[in-house]
């Protein structure tokens, strides 16, 4: 595997003999976590398409604002991170990367799901957390592979019906968010199984009244009751 690591305290931008790898497989691009230490560029440049055999790319923790539509052409890209940036949007192209199974947005400005990432139809991890997100797309079910979702510390007030649909969800995070409901078809997501596996699934900090707290914490089966018997009645 061919990697490169590119630090240093001041880095603002990428040294432009980096293009010129064009076997590079890995280019790891933020600074260790343990350092605390942010990297301060705010433009990934166009020419990262030139590295088209690119599996990984690692760009946390820096400044930036804005993605090319030029990542669209990373054909190869199976993980990408982003995660503590400055980022209110990304590109329609990023749907092109159809091999990306890992995809790390946390701590950005993103108000809404970016509607390009409903097309990526092998993620199997997705972290937007930490967010402005209000606003979830139906298209989020064609994730059908999709096992982690994060969605905490955003400004959700309803989840689509389609997330219900997402039926390899094993983890799904939800805390901190400003829910009063969850989709009546919620207890299908029979993998969130948090009475064996607490993390599974978190909804703290939401003023959830349908189903309320109570009910919630007995997992998928205690809500699917709950709105079974509501339609009893």
């Amino acid at each position: 595997q061919k990697k490169l690591k590119i630090s240093g305290r001041e880095l603002v931008s990428v040294p432009t003999q980096v293009f010129g790898l064009d076997q590079l497989q890995v280019l790891e691009m933020s600074p260790e976590r343990e350092s605390c230490l942010r990297y301060r560029m705010e433009l990934l440049p166009k020419e990262i398409s030139r590295l088209r055999n690119l599996t990984c790319l690692y760009v946390d923790s820096n400044n930036l604002k804005k993605i090319p539509a030029e990542i669209g052409t990373l054909s190869c890209l199976e993980r990408l991170t982003l995660s503590n940036n400055s980022l209110s949007s990304l590109p329609a192209e990023i749907g092109a990367l159809q091999r990306l199974h890992s995809l790390h947005l946390a701590n950005n400005s993103l108000t809404e799901l970016p509607a390009p990432l409903c097309q990526l139809t092998s993620l199997t991890f997705l972290d937007v957390s930490d967010n402005k997100i209000s606003i979830i797309p139906p298209s989020i079910r064609h994730l059908e592979k999709l096992e982690t979702l994060l969605l905490l510390f955003n400004s959700l007030e309803s989840l689509p019906e389609d997330v219900c649909l997402l039926r390899n969800l094993h983890t799904l995070w939800l805390g901190n968010n400003h829910l009063q409901s969850l989709p009546a078809a919620f207890g299908e997501l029979v993998n969130l199984d948090w009475g064996y596996n607490y993390c599974s699934c978190n909804f703290e900090g939401n003023p959830l009244e349908s189903p309320p707290p109570e009910v919630c914490s007995r997992g998928p089966k205690g809500i699917r009751d709950y709105f079974l018997s509501l339609h009893r009645i």
